[in-house]
């Protein structure tokens, strides 16, 4: 799942006083949208989720903890437009880490040079950022990616990366459904290096994919079969094109 509306894109002069210009905030649209994007993951998919996993990205950050609200509210009030309306959660239905392999691409092509930090290194202040998410729902157990990307990895890099993070994550819970709320690159490969000849053309604000596998266990080990794309072009907010391989 891509995040909610950033701020820089829709006020431009926020970057000139910004502390951090590289890492904006949502919009309350932002916010708003990916409430309804959590409320539609409750009432429409098939299957509960389990576990979410999210960029050290401010607004990543921001959109897991609006969909995690509308995923556990105790009560799913209709009328509730974001996490501000929802008067209780029930904890133990979903658990939410940050996980650095989901990050940003660190690249002149994902973050404007001039935004960027002048010395390449790109801080985050995880407890505070862990502060942000619904009360009782964090697990700091999990985390794949140790350490960021190093500034300007490539976007070939960046796009194994995802690709890695995507196959570690499920590998690591093979009998749950995962959320991962990352950047547009991370939720196009999700679909493009899992489908073949397909490329994802646009990713929209909170559009999101949706793979499965088929799993067999026996004697406590597991066995995972080939990744499914269910995603169809326009139906979730991604945008495919085909294309035949020379």
């Amino acid at each position: 799942m891509r995040h909610g509306d950033r701020m820089d894109n829709f006020d431009p002069t926020w970057v000139k006083t910004a502390e951090r210009p590289w890492d904006p905030p949502l919009v309350h649209n932002g916010l708003a949208r990916a409430f309804r994007t959590g409320r539609t993951f409750r009432t429409l998919l098939p299957f509960p989720i389990h576990r979410v996993f999210v960029s050290p990205f401010l607004r990543c950050v921001q959109t897991a903890s609006e969909v995690v609200a509308a995923l556990c509210a105790v009560d799913d009030d209709p009328i509730a437009k974001s996490s501000s309306d929802v008067v209780s959660i029930d904890p133990s239905k979903v658990k939410v880490s940050i996980e650095y392999g989901l990050c940003e691409m660190l690249n002149r092509k994902a973050i404007r040079r001039d935004v960027a930090p002048k010395d390449g290194i790109f801080r985050f202040d995880v407890p505070q950022l862990e502060a942000l998410l619904p009360s009782g729902t964090l697990d700091r157990s999990v985390r794949v990616y140790k350490e960021l990307p190093q500034w300007e990895e490539t976007v070939m890099g960046a796009r194994t990366r995802y690709e890695q993070i995507i196959k570690a994550l499920v590998d690591k819970y093979p009998s749950e459904n995962l959320l991962l709320v990352t950047h547009g690159e991370g939720v196009g490969v999700s679909v493009s290096g899992f489908l073949e000849e397909t490329a994802v053309t646009e990713v929209d604000y909170c559009a999101y994919s949706e793979l499965r596998r088929p799993i067999s266990c026996k004697n406590e080990s597991f066995t995972a079969g080939n990744f499914e794309v269910l995603t169809k072009s326009g139906h979730t907010g991604i945008t495919l094109d085909s294309f035949h391989k020379p």
